[in-house]
């Protein structure tokens, strides 16, 4: 087994109990394993079906329980008391949810692609699941630290214009593709700033490995790229389409949007992918600007990585219970007026502050974020009044026009017309 693999304590754990025998298991001290010798490739195999049934099964635990507290929390925000009847504190509610989508009739379109239309709930669901294969849970925590974490992760999460475009193509309805070339604008527009924002951050770490990124955080790199996180959290929320960027089921205007005929557990698929990626951007957040699993012991680490991933929900969700919905007017421009001039900004500082400190150590990355934080609100500051909605002039009554009065008691002989419109009565008269 190589090293890569035996520095990961999730591998080497189940692989060494498993094949204690094995050399490099050996060297640990690990005790004989429940496998004969010569079946370490078994070992492997087991070790790493039961890595991947472990992040599966908690990714979907964990969105049942994301689909029970946002829903709590929108019955606080809301002045209501949210789910409560299925189990304690309602926390079965999202299970029942699930058993009755399960159960619904599948509908398919009579003139719908029937394998793109199967096919686009698959392309939506596992790449959110996919994302979480790069992400270090915790110290030695993963299941791959790879050195171009960043770039799989923007690749992956890009394939959803691809789902929301296929889904709406093969239903072969007007509104669910009119709400895909919603959602492809959106969805084009916000992925440039998100990833332009996450530059500042690699030139930081020296390194686009997410492992090597949380150890380069001396101090939380929210505090050093204060521009780079408002960016890319305000561009991540709208490649979730969460509100106020919510164009592509905008319910008022397109009903479901793209998934509108869609049904069971093919609807069900389509939702699951959008709470996997709430989890996900939580956790990206997290790892790239929250220094990860970094805590103080004896807390566990993997605790610190789930604490910082559910106030990264909260506010997420807060968002959502605060803003209004935007235009999609408004929200292309927001991208590419707005978002996409910060980041340059951000990027050229942090060169600047780079040149200045090639290596910078926790003192200095202080420093930096002295200097940033000033930068970041005077360029935000800015960017608002440009983006912002021009004032405009109070309108004044001609002097041609006629005056209405407030009250009721008399009513301007200029403004009363006959029945037959060819004459005006005198000012108090009647018609």
């Amino acid at each position: 087994m190589g090293q890569a693999f035996l520095d990961n304590s999730l591998w080497r754990n189940i692989y060494c109990v498993l094949a204690g025998d094995s050399t490099s298991c050996a060297a640990r001290d690990y005790s004989p394993g429940l496998l004969p010798a010569g079946m370490e490739w078994l070992a492997f195999t087991l070790a790493a079906v039961a890595i991947i049934a472990l992040f599966v099964n908690g990714i979907l635990g964990g969105v049942i329980l994301l689909i029970w507290g946002e829903r709590r929390l929108f019955g606080r925000f809301q002045s209501r008391t949210g789910p409560n009847r299925w189990g304690p504190f309602g926390l079965l509610t999202s299970v029942a949810d699930a058993v009755k989508t399960m159960y619904k009739e599948d509908l398919v379109p009579a003139e719908a692609d029937r394998i793109l239309f199967n096919l686009a709930p698959i392309l939506i669901s596992v790449p959110a699941l996919l994302v979480f294969s790069v992400i270090p849970i915790g110290a030695g925590t993963y299941v791959a630290d790879l050195n171009v974490g960043v770039l799989f992760i923007m690749a992956i999460t890009s394939l959803t214009t691809l789902a929301v475009l296929t889904a709406a193509w093969s239903s072969a309805n007007r509104i669910a593709i009119l709400s895909a070339l919603r959602s492809v604008a959106l969805l084009i527009s916000y992925e440039i700033p998100m990833a332009l924002a996450l530059v500042g951050v690699i030139m930081l770490a020296g390194s686009m490995s997410l492992g090597d990124i949380v150890q380069a955080q001396g101090i939380p790199f929210i505090l050093v790229q204060p521009l780079g996180f408002f960016v890319f959290f305000l561009a991540a929320m709208a490649e979730m389409a969460r509100a106020p960027f919510d164009l592509t089921e905008a319910e008022s205007e397109l009903a479901a949007g793209y998934l509108n005929d869609y049904a069971s557990m093919k609807f069900g698929l389509f939702f699951l992918a959008e709470f996997m990626a709430e989890i996900s951007t939580a956790a990206i957040v997290t790892t790239l600007f929250l220094s990860g699993w970094k805590g103080f012991e004896p807390i566990p680490s993997q605790f610190w990585f789930a604490a910082k991933v559910i106030a990264v929900l909260f506010v997420i969700i807060w968002f959502r219970m605060t803003l209004p919905r935007l235009r999609v007017d408004q929200v292309l421009k927001f991208a590419w007026k707005g978002l996409f001039e910060l980041t340059l900004i951000n990027i050229v500082v942090t060169a600047i502050l780079i040149a200045i400190w090639p290596q910078p150590t926790t003192a200095e990355l202080w420093a930096m974020a002295a200097i940033n934080w000033p930068v970041a609100i005077i360029s935000i500051w800015g960017v608002s009044k440009l983006l912002g909605t021009p004032d405009y002039e109070k309108p004044f009554p001609e002097s041609t026009n006629p005056v209405y009065p407030v009250d009721s008691g008399s009513i301007p002989a200029s403004s009363v017309l006959n029945a037959d419109s060819s004459a005006v009565v005198e000012s108090g008269g009647d018609q």
